[in-house]
């Protein structure tokens, strides 16, 4: 069995009220402890309310985006300094959504990796392809080009990074990769980061898209896979707790 504990991230997207989230939080932490370790990502307006609701527990929290820049003119943005400042222990970099929607390169989730690792914040740095690269068999060429990007700019530092791997077509659709699918990527990612960082076997790669507590624990046996960035689950204390529970 792997001695990499299990990471369980909520992923709270555009999601949430101050009072919503005190009670999703409040269901998180009266399930109790948990042997996978815990954290939630919440929207930048949230994180002193996530931090003042969080702070002496062991649910950690943190950000699902910061800026690649330090500080400077650049009209909404948040440094990672920021983020950093208010007790975040993780923050989101190059989720598909970010990738798509507002057409970030590899190089700038780099980029954006580096900025939260100078802070020392834990860039969990998310690859995955679209299901038409799927269907013409470029699923490992376009998750190996995007980690690639990541693992040249930060050199050794990468040994800190979290990987997500996401496929895109089955975030939000009710699709989830099989077990052997998302294993079978999983073990090249952790391939590719043995061979950069001599590190491969002790880095946590997660899996994201469409994790339930009815797949969870069939995700998470996988040799590969050492536990789930949460979506739309994660809007709900029981399942998100239950999906943690499910880590072996």
């Amino acid at each position: 069995m792997s001695a990499r504990r299990k990471l369980v991230v909520g992923n709270w997207k555009m999601h949430g009220s101050r009072a919503g989230n005190a009670e999703l939080l409040r269901g998180i932490l009266a399930a109790g402890p948990c042997a996978a370790e815990l954290a939630v990502c919440a929207p930048f307006p949230y994180l002193a309310d996530v931090a003042t609701a969080l702070a002496g527990s062991a649910l950690a929290w943190g950000a699902q985006d910061c800026s690649a820049h330090e500080q400077g003119a650049y009209t909404g943005e948040v440094s990672a300094a920021m983020l950093a400042e208010l007790g975040c222990r993780f923050v989101i970099v190059g989720h598909s959504e970010r990738r798509a929607l507002h057409r970030e390169s590899d190089l700038l989730v780099a980029e954006k990796a580096a900025a939260a690792l100078a802070h020392r914040l834990v860039p969990i740095v998310c690859v995955g392809e679209t299901l038409l690269q799927r269907e013409h068999a470029q699923t490992e060429v376009v998750v190996q080009r995007q980690l690639g990007a990541v693992l040249a700019l930060l050199g050794e530092r990468a040994r800190e990074i979290v990987v997500a791997y996401e496929p895109v077509w089955a975030i939000g659709t009710g699709r989830t990769a099989s077990p052997e699918q998302a294993q079978a990527v999983h073990a090249v990612l952790r391939a590719q980061l043995a061979a950069a960082t001599g590190q491969g076997a002790s880095m946590r790669i997660l899996y994201g898209g469409s994790v339930k507590p009815d797949n969870a624990a069939t995700l998470f046996a996988q040799p590969d896979i050492d536990g789930g960035l949460i979506g739309g689950a994660a809007l709900k204390a029981a399942d998100f707790v239950a999906i943690g529970r499910a880590c072996p």
